[in-house]
């Protein structure tokens, strides 16, 4: 019998079996409610040659483990609420802080961890020089709205920008139209690339929303050459607009942005 027992376990895995594996080997052949013919914990323990208590002390480990494993779940899913909450935006930092404010003690570095593991990316938003590069030869358009970034009621002024999105494949270029009353994302596109095509299909799906009186102020900064392309001028033309620039990449003429902002 005790040849049998110890010939499966070797056959289970190599020559020299570790503790651990003995551990594991006891636990399946264990006499138990699903295993009535199974052999007592001390036969065992004396035929593979595992002190009983390096056998139970295994078991508590295992045991701990899984609770940990299991908080760890539980908090992995907490992480992934306030990501999708946050439409993507938010990286282990704001995550930890919104956890704080709920009332839940967990480390920062266990938080950078779990979200590297399950590849959970918050994603990086910045203006990337190369995006207030203006053409050389550029037509630029008055300054409508002079650093008055407001407007009293909806319709009468947007603004326009680009920002380029850093994510965990690649980088993308997201387009939006803002208006000033309401501070609304009423326009945005997203793509791999930042053509003129992309402001254009912003602008045109905050005109396809309706409510732009005839002449709304569309307004950027000049340091972008999308914005001073013919063809976006040709669509502003075509949508009854009126086109505005402020100065090239100054944070002045550029208003504050809303948490609503698409990422």
């Amino acid at each position: 019998m005790d040849s049998h027992l110890s010939d499966r376990l070797l056959r289970s895995g190599q020559d020299e079996v570790d503790t651990v594996a003995r551990c594991r080997f006891i636990d399946a052949e264990k006499a138990s409610e699903g295993n009535p013919a199974g052999h007592s914990v001390a036969f065992l323990c004396r035929v593979l040659g595992v002190p009983r208590s390096t056998y139970y002390g295994h078991r508590a480990s295992r045991a701990a483990r899984t609770v940990r494993e299991r908080a760890e779940e539980v908090l992995v899913g907490e992480i992934r609420v306030l990501h999708a909450g946050s439409r993507g935006a938010y990286g282990a930092p704001r995550i930890h802080a919104a956890l704080r404010r709920a009332g839940r003690v967990v480390n920062s570095k266990k938080i950078e961890r779990l979200m590297r593991r399950h590849r959970i990316v918050g994603i990086t938003r910045r203006r990337r020089r190369g995006l207030t590069r203006q053409a050389k030869r550029a037509v630029f358009t008055l300054d409508l709205i002079g650093r008055d970034f407001t407007a009293p009621r909806p319709g009468m002024r947007l603004v326009g920008d680009m920002t380029e999105l850093t994510t965990l494949e690649r980088k993308l270029y997201l387009a939006t139209c803002i208006d000033l009353a309401t501070r609304e994302v009423v326009g945005w596109a997203m793509a791999d690339h930042h053509r003129t095509e992309l402001p254009v299909a912003a602008l045109r799906m905050a005109a396809g929303r309706g409510g732009l009186e005839q002449g709304c102020v569309m307004h950027t900064d000049r340091g972008s050459k999308e914005y001073t392309s013919d063809e976006f001028r040709s669509e502003i033309r075509k949508l009854r607009m009126r086109q505005s620039m402020g100065r090239v990449g100054s944070c002045y003429e550029m208003p504050p942005r809303k948490a609503g902002s698409p990422s």
